[in-house]
């Protein structure tokens, strides 16, 4: 690790052990797709896969090189009816190639591995073309997650993982923003109560965070699957990334989910 990216990745070592401690069964792991399962011709807002293995998407370079991604289709489907019964306009797939916006959280946890050491359920969100869900409805599906989840049979240590870049703007005029003291409060505010950040709009991410900012929605979808309070285990947050603020959180519960 050289002095550049190496706190970067040091940020993770905890999360490491910690994952290889908790040996998760399954991760339903909220990402967004950068045009290799979707493009204009279908956008689907919220998506599940249902599928029993999603092979890496070729992102112009080849596909990367790490293991297939091995679903949970019996939960998948427990998953994808008890929302739709909740309400909620799922789109389910049965086949596609998942991309880094999936790949690369498994390998910042997981590490260098033959194979994932759990099952995963990708729920692909839209935040690339507008208009991208809202933080509260983000919200509200991570607690019917919870919910579906809760009722499912079988026991099993189930995970959720929220991703997405923090500020960052790709292209343009601001091309390169990163706003620390918004992403650090962002943070802040997914500690504890965490009501109040349902009701950031659209317009709030754009101007704070950049154009891809808004990727911090899906985060949302993990915190309200966690319930009305929680506590951190760890934190990291670092910058520079290749222009992309990084960081995460280990969460957990306090009290009940729902």
């Amino acid at each position: 690790r050289d002095a550049y990216f190496g706190p970067i990745f040091a940020g993770y070592d905890w999360t490491r052990a910690w994952e290889k401690a908790e040996k998760p069964d399954v991760v339903i792991l909220v990402y967004n797709d950068h045009a290799s399962a979707f493009d204009m011709k279908i956008i689907p807002t919220f998506a599940i896969g249902c599928g029993e293995r999603y092979k890496p998407a070729d992102e112009g370079w080849g596909p990367r090189q790490v293991p297939d991604v091995i679903g949970h289709p019996d939960l998948a489907w427990h998953v994808a009816q008890s929302l739709i019964l909740d309400e909620f306009d799922m789109t389910i797939i049965n086949e596609m190639d998942v991309d880094h916006g999936l790949t690369v959280p498994l390998s910042m946890m997981f590490g260098h591995v033959p194979e994932w050491p759990c099952k995963v359920i990708p729920l692909a969100v839209n935040v690339v073309t507008y208009p991208p869900p809202s933080g509260n409805r983000c919200w509200a599906l991570g607690e019917a997650i919870a919910r579906a989840v809760e009722s499912f049979p079988e026991d099993l240590n189930v995970q959720i993982w929220g991703t997405g870049g923090m500020s960052h703007q790709l292209q343009g005029p601001r091309a390169g923003l990163i706003n620390q003291q918004w992403d650090n409060a962002f943070l802040d505010g997914l500690i504890g109560d965490s009501d109040h950040l349902r009701r950031i709009p659209h317009i709030e991410y754009l101007r704070e965070t950049g154009s891809e900012g808004i990727e911090m929605v899906m985060w949302l979808i993990m915190r309200g699957a966690l319930g009305k309070a929680t506590r951190a285990l760890h934190r990291h947050y670092h910058v520079p990334c290749s222009n992309t603020a990084i960081g995460h959180l280990v969460l957990e519960p306090i009290g009940e989910i729902s």
